[in-house]
């Protein structure tokens, strides 16, 4: 029998963020490409889910999340994310903010809608929409002399046409570490009201903010609860990136078709899993995420303080563990060449910039992670150093 794939995988392939980590395995390196995040879970966390195990709690849930998790996400987003409206029926409990994705894309969109992305993007976001047959349109930003992301109205503007449907706003944003401000999402909160568009917001780093910095809800905003889909999850505030829990938070308009469909793909999430971050989260010590956020600024300052000796500028992010730096020191025309040989010549792992980009200045970058270890990344900024 030939082979035969279906139309919709396109020229889908696998990310260059996986490539990089079996390359990475392969010569024994530093993965700082893929955002594994392999740093200690909470021991609340691990023993409240090991208590939910060996209580046998390992039946379906019901589609949208049990009901003690649901309403610790609906009081987490009234008070952290100040979306007064959002209550435990407004949560679906999703595999991940992937899931949560692909489950807003198929049910709240149909093929040949047009979905604004911003560039940098991340590749899922890219190649959900395309294996969902939407058309994404993409608004590139551009950088400031502080070498800052910004984005402007009139760019909005170029990108939107009759057939556009939606924006996404991943903020803190995975590659670039950039953080919204309050004033540029009240401009796309404008810009969404006036062409009537649903905003879907991925806020998975919503923890991981600097200290000049402030994480600001679109949903929270006049007049955006009603169109807007909040997603996030678990994986990076607690370390749990292989137990796939993520959430949304959306008015019932919404929610009632992406449980629809979450039923339909997922049936739930696992049951034992929710169970224990719904306890392990109501013990937590208060000061537990200002305290990650601070260690992750520390590692922020380290390794970009490395990037900039050995000549490859970073663009310094305001959140999430990601920096993109400037290669072209290293003398290559294209970034996976560039990555090869950072990996090849000193033992550590990046991915390569043009997996977040359309446009050429991906094949400048490269995107490094640092949520590791501090003997890790000690480690991994003393052999950067070697590129001098």
């Amino acid at each position: 029998m030939t082979d035969k794939r279906s139309q919709r995988l396109g020229g889908l392939t696998q990310s260059y963020i996986r490539k990089m980590t079996v390359e990475c395995n392969r010569v024994g390196g530093i993965n700082l490409g893929q955002g594994i995040c392999d740093l200690p879970t909470p021991p609340q966390i691990l023993d409240a889910t090991s208590e939910a195990i060996l209580a046998d709690k390992s039946i379906y849930s019901p589609f949208a999340g049990i009901d003690v998790l649901r309403e610790q996400i609906a009081v987490k987003a009234r008070t952290y994310n100040q979306i007064s409206e959002a209550k435990a029926e407004n949560v679906v409990v999703t595999i991940g903010s992937t899931g949560a994705f692909n489950s807003v894309v198929q049910s709240l969109f149909d093929p040949g809608d047009e979905f604004i992305l911003f560039e940098p993007y991340y590749g899922y976001h890219l190649n959900t929409l395309k294996v969902g047959g939407l058309t994404p349109k993409f608004v590139s930003m551009g950088l400031n002399e502080g070498l800052e992301w910004t984005i402007t109205r009139d760019q909005l503007e170029a990108a939107v046409t009759e057939k556009t449907r939606g924006i996404m706003c991943c903020t803190p944003s995975n590659p670039s570490g950039k953080v919204l401000s309050r004033g540029e999402l009240e401009m796309i909160a404008d810009f969404c009201k006036d062409h009537d568009l649903i905003a879907v917001t991925d806020e998975i780093y919503e923890y991981i903010v600097y200290s000049d910095s402030e994480h600001v809800s679109l949903a929270s905003l006049p007049g955006m609860w009603e169109r807007t889909v909040t997603m996030s999850g678990f994986s990076k505030t607690f370390s749990i990136t292989g137990w796939r829990l993520g959430f949304i938070v959306a008015p019932a308009h919404f929610t009632k078709p992406i449980g629809l469909i979450n039923d339909l793909f997922y049936v739930c999430a696992p049951t034992p899993l929710q169970y224990g971050i719904a306890a392990g989260m109501a013990v937590l010590p208060s000061n537990y995420y200002s305290e990650m956020a601070a260690d992750y600024e520390k590692k922020r300052d380290l390794f970009c303080g490395v990037l900039s000796d050995i000549g490859l500028i970073p663009h310094i992010p305001d959140g999430a563990y990601y920096v993109l730096a400037d290669v072209r020191r290293l003398g290559f025309d294209d970034d996976k060449d560039a990555a090869m040989h950072i990996l090849e010549r000193v033992g550590v792992a990046s991915v390569p910039g043009s997996s977040f980009f359309v446009s050429d200045i991906g094949k400048t970058l490269t995107r490094f992670c640092y949520a590791k270890e501090w003997d890790v990344l000690e480690k991994a900024c003393e052999k950067m150093s070697a590129l001098t």
